[in-house]
Parts: structure tokens; C-alpha cells; sequence
């Protein structure tokens, strides 16, 4: 037997709960793996609450991320072997593949030998942001040397994988936060410039950090009022890459400056990544190439034990992390 966590009905954090299962073996092309930590995902809760992409039938696991050794390898798999040590590339739906658990199963195709140098926390936080953030950036904006780029929700685990992913490109990265608690924490992980939103005008400030050429990429995950002085900001040709959400108001168009500088506002899931073989073996080469060298290096906020999963849930709603939370087994 091996202890999952589930939920019977949608709702907040205290509808997770944990249960013992019998796991099936691991089937062809699958690898089973004894789960040494867990990352935590705003997806997760969404899903948990029944406001996600994907509808689950009740009940249902959840979870994106996880680190652990393998445990079994079904018929077909090959360069994996039990007691490697190995994270979990996210899938396409975490209702089939959950990752909370003791014992979880994957396909082989979404297995990566993480260098050895990171720990289980900071293994098991890697995947996600920084394919949310490679694909975003990298894949579909072509950030170069000499950008500028806003970032938003910057101390999330996305938004600081962007800064350090605009860093490693030689962009200019300019995070967006909403008090002025967290510039120093933002400043020291990377960022360039910190915009305040309760103290500062965006578009103003934007424009003058910026200069005359203006912010050739945003990467936001809120939407609502903030589009508009986002694109007032920004350079003729450029992109807005929206991969969130966050906002509960209205996202207005702001169709005099798409017009009048041909802008791109772009929807973004990282499914575009981890849906295409090819793209997510770029991704991983960057993302596992910037681990190794240290320009990538997840930034962990908070740990919780297993049985803490609602106290983590809880705070992971809260939105006071700075970093990604991880659930240790």
C-alpha cells in the first residue's frame, strides 16, 4: 500500500485528503517512482477547487511536479533503471498522471535525470517554471541580448524563473509587484529594475526604464486593468505573452496601441512545450544546461511534510510565497 492524496469534491484546501492505495506495476513505456518531494502549482488548487482547464471525475488525484528514485520500469523502457534518480516533466493532464503520492507512475517519455547536484526540494521545482517561463520566452518571444522584459507576478516560481532566463540571455529584466515587500528579494534574485504598482505609475515608470524603444516583451500572469498601461509601455512589433489570469476584473482590449505599434497579445500554455517532442527537448537541454552551470537554480520559499498537504494548499492561495512551495516525503 502506498499513501496518495485525493479529493471527493471540489472546494477549498480541506477537501484534500490522504488514502491508502494498492498501485498497479508499471506498465510498458512506464516508470514507477518512490517520490522523495513534491512542487506545488496554482494549477493544482484551481483544480481542486473545479475551476481548471480539465474536469476531473470525482474522486481524483492532482499534482504536476515530483522527485524521487525509480522503483520499477515497465517492458519498453530504456536509458532508466531502478534507483535512478529522476524528476517529473509535467503532463498534459495531471488526472491521469497525478503527482501526489508515495508512489506515483509516469511515462518513461516524461522522466529527466536531473543533475546531481540538486537536491530533492529543488528537484522536484524545477520543471514547470522553467518550462512555463523557456517557452514563453524563449520559444515564442525569441528574447534576445538588448530586450527589455516585463515580468509580472515576478515573485512566483514563473516569475522568477523569467528573470533568471532573461539574465542568462543578456535581457534587461524589469519584474512588476504589487507592494514593495518583496523589491530587495527581487532585486536580489535578478532583477534589474522592480516597478511597485501600489506606489507607482506602470506606464509611466515602463517608459522610463525602457527609453524610447520601448518593452519589446511582457510575460503576464494577471490580465484586468493591467493590460493597458502594460501595452502603453511597450516597443512597436512587440509581445504580450499572457500565461495567467490572476486578475478578477475585466481584461479591457487596449485596441488603439495593438493598432497603432501592430502588437501581439498571445495566449500561452505550457502544454505548447511539453505536447511537442521536439520543443520540449530544446527546453530541456536549455533548462538542464543553465542548472549545471548555475544560471538557472530554483528559488524554494517553503517546505511542508506530506501531512501538512492543507496547510501548503492553504498557503500556496495566499500568495505571500516568494518562490516555489515543495512538499517533502
Amino acid at each position: 500500500m502506498t499513501r496518495v492524496v485525493r479529493f471527493h469534491r471540489h472546494g477549498g484546501p480541506e477537501v484534500l485528503c490522504i488514502e491508502d492505495i494498492d498501485p498497479p506495476p508499471p506498465g510498458p513505456g512506464e516508470v514507477q517512482i518512490r517520490v522523495k518531494a513534491l512542487g506545488l502549482n496554482r494549477a493544482e488548487a484551481l483544480l481542486r477547487a473545479g475551476i481548471y482547464i480539465e474536469t476531473p471525475a470525482l474522486p481524483s488525484g492532482l499534482g504536476l511536479e515530483a522527485a524521487g528514485v525509480i522503483e520499477a520500469t515497465g517492458e519498453d523502457v530504456t536509458g532508466l533503471a531502478p534507483g535512478d534518480a529522476v524528476s517529473v516533466i509535467p503532463p498534459q493532464s495531471m488526472v491521469r498522471w497525478p503527482a501526489y503520492g508515495e508512489m506515483v507512475t509516469y511515462p518513461a517519455t516524461l522522466i529527466a535525470k536531473h543533475p546531481p547536484s540538486l537536491d530533492w526540494q529543488t528537484a522536484a521545482a524545477v520543471w514547470m517554471q522553467y518550462l512555463t517561463a523557456y517557452g514563453a520566452l524563449i520559444d515564442i518571444a525569441r528574447l534576445r541580448g538588448g530586450d527589455a522584459v516585463v515580468i509580472t507576478a515576478a515573485s512566483s516560481s514563473v516569475g522568477l524563473a523569467a528573470i533568471q532566463i532573461a539574465n542568462s540571455v543578456g535581457a534587461t529584466a524589469i519584474a512588476v509587484t504589487r507592494t514593495s515587500a518583496k523589491k530587495q528579494a527581487l532585486l536580489g534574485a535578478g532583477a534589474a529594475h522592480v516597478v511597485v504598482l501600489a506606489e507607482e505609475d506602470l506606464a509611466a515608470t515602463l517608459s522610463e526604464i525602457a527609453g524610447p524603444q520601448g518593452v519589446r516583451v511582457v510575460l503576464d500572469a494577471i490580465g484586468g486593468p493591467i493590460f493597458e498601461p502594460l501595452t502603453a509601455a511597450m516597443s512597436k512589433g512587440g509581445i504580450l505573452i499572457e500565461y495567467g489570469g490572476l486578475s478578477r476584473e475585466p481584461t479591457p482590449f487596449p485596441l488603439a496601441a495593438v493598432l497603432g505599434k501592430t502588437l501581439t497579445l498571445r495566449g500561452y500554455l505550457v502544454h505548447e512545450i511539453t505536447g511537442d517532442p521536439e520543443k520540449l527537448e530544446a527546453a530541456k537541454a536549455f533548462i538542464l544546461e543553465g542548472l549545471e552551470t548555475g544560471t538557472l537554480r530554483p528559488i524554494i520559499d517553503r517546505s511542508f511534510a506530506f501531512d501538512q498537504i492543507v496547510e501548503a494548499h492553504r498557503y500556496l492561495e495566499s500568495n505571500e510565497q516568494f518562490g516555489k512551495i515543495v512538499v517533502t516525503i
